[in-house]
């Protein structure tokens, strides 16, 4: 049971606790494949702030080189980073080294397509069958390259975000911006953003060594730090990071967090504005998206959870914007990638278009909130939970595309194993934060009756 909980090998990438299942060997030869996947090109890579970052970056390098390819190496900066390197320089690939908002002892490869998009699907496979084949490409000693580096990649995608969004409008009070980055890879571009924008920055937790100053995913019992800092500065708007910065959460300028669910819904608000088209999210999303994306005639397509799968279907359906209900605004126009940058610029433009703040654009959407809960799962028990599931709800809508989703008249629930980690997942969402939570609770307490 120690080996299930510690290591995630899928085809989302690797990730695992460091010094007990993700070693240097398993990083080497994941590298190996991943290099042999590529066809020994140029790969990008960098990292989060994790203090096990370096010695993951020198098993990547040391796997990447022997297998041929060309390295270019962006340092500490945030996922969606790497992803416009990859597409900016056209590169073979690119691995994202972090774990994202798992606790600090874990770390993670995130691989990246020569599309600039995660692997998964076929690709994904592929890379998982190169890698337990174990038949590696081997470069002979002329053939090993010294490592580029690439100290300008966060002046690059600042660049990118102003030059798609532009600065605030000129004229007008400044925002007050709160920025907790978790000590994480936004540390130092956000504040850099944020001020490029036109807002002053209070930055919190902005000291990029890695040291979580709590836990790293941005969900509002963790963001008591940046709540009392919002009041004691009397900010417009207070933002949260996880480590790799792909995820945003927001404060109010009351102090309250909004959840994360709406950051992407007023990403979309915003967006559509001035921009209408259609919207792709996943089945764990926030349905308060379809009545805003109908306020200016717009469909919502819905995809499987995870981040591949909603830029997939965002092709699919030309979307102009679409997302994560954990936080993750995903913008064309700059970055098929889950971006709190850009999440960032889309709310703030929001705030000096509308002139409201961030309560009173909280209190127009749709009346709706969210409850997710987990608990340890074997994952060779899903496909039971998931028969059982159907069996118990059979007379009510379903969307089987991921774990099961059934639909209740005022409410719905999706229970789903992670992608990420050996947990079972359920989200529901209902009228009320209490309604919500007892559909979870039930839920959760069924699928433990099914399992006695």
């Amino acid at each position: 049971m120690r080996a299930i909980l510690t290591l995630k090998i899928s085809i989302s990438g690797v990730r695992g606790v460091v010094g007990d299942s993700l070693t240097p060997d398993l990083l080497t030869r994941f590298s190996q494949a991943f290099g042999t996947y590529v066809g020994s090109g140029r790969v990008v890579i960098g990292r989060d702030t994790r203090t096990s970052g370096e010695m993951v970056r020198q098993a990547v390098v040391s796997g990447l080189l022997s297998a041929g390819c060309r390295i270019v190496d962006a340092g500490v900066c945030p996922t969606p980073t790497v992803q416009l390197l990859v597409r900016k320089f056209r590169a073979a690939g690119g691995i994202a080294i972090t774990a994202s908002h798992n606790p600090p002892e874990w770390n993670a490869l995130k691989f990246v397509g020569s599309d600039a998009l995660f692997l998964s699907g076929a690709r994904g496979r592929e890379l998982l069958d190169i890698y337990h084949q174990g038949e590696y490409s081997k470069a002979r000693s002329p053939r090993i390259r010294n490592v580029e580096t690439m100290p300008g990649a966060l002046d690059l995608h600042i660049a990118a975000v102003l030059e798609a969004l532009g600065p605030l409008p000129a004229g007008r009070r400044r925002p007050k911006v709160v920025l907790d980055a978790c000590n994480g890879a936004g540390s130092v571009v956000g504040p850099r953003l944020l001020e490029a924008l036109g807002a002053d920055v209070v930055g919190i937790n902005t000291t990029p060594d890695g040291r979580f100053p709590r836990p790293a995913e941005p969900t509002p019992e963790n963001l008591k730090a940046l709540c009392a800092a919002v009041r004691d500065h009397r900010a417009d708007i207070g933002f949260a990071q996880d480590m790799d910065a792909d995820r945003l959460a927001i404060v109010s300028e009351a102090g309250e967090p909004i959840g994360e669910e709406r950051t992407l819904v007023l990403a979309v608000e915003h967006v559509l504005r001035g921009t209408p088209g259609p919207v792709v999210a996943n089945l764990s999303t926030t349905h308060a998206l379809e009545p805003v994306a109908r306020r200016y005639g717009c469909a919502v397509y819905r995809t499987p959870v995870g981040e591949a799968n909603v830029t997939e279907g965002m092709h699919r359906h030309r979307a102009v914007i679409g997302g994560e209900g954990n936080g993750g605004v995903i913008y064309p126009r700059i970055n098929y990638a889950r971006d709190s940058l850009v999440g960032m610029g889309l709310i703030l433009h929001l705030l000096a278009d509308s002139g409201k703040t961030v309560s009173e654009l909280v209190t127009a959407l749709p009346a709706l909130e969210i409850v997710k809960i987990q608990f340890p799962f074997p994952s060779q028990r899903l496909g039971e939970v998931f028969r059982k599931a159907r069996r118990e709800y059979a007379d009510l809508p379903m969307d089987l595309r991921d774990g099961v989703k059934v639909m209740l008249p005022d409410a719905w629930f999706l229970l789903r194993g992670s992608n990420t980690e050996p947990v079972l997942r359920v989200v529901a969402e209902a009228t009320s934060e209490e309604a919500a939570r007892g559909l979870a609770e039930k839920v959760r307490d069924r699928v433990t009756e099914w399992l006695a």
